[in-house]
């Protein structure tokens, strides 16, 4: 499993995931926003299955000399 989430990638998602889970204890929306568990996670693995199939990467670049 090859890191494919970025530094800035992972803060927002992070964010993001504990905002909606917290609007959901608060009671502002509804169940939905326990998807912000999948954020929490992908965010602290750094690693987005979505990205796979879409050859997709947020890390940067290795330097290549």
């Amino acid at each position: 499993m090859q890191a494919n989430v970025g530094n800035l990638d992972r803060a927002m998602r992070v964010i993001a995931g504990t905002v909606l889970i917290a609007a959901t204890l608060m009671g502002f929306i509804g169940l939905w926003g326990w998807i912000g568990v999948v954020f929490i996670a992908t965010g602290l693995l750094r690693f987005c299955p979505a990205y796979l199939p879409l050859g997709m990467s947020t890390c940067k670049a290795p330097d290549r000399k």
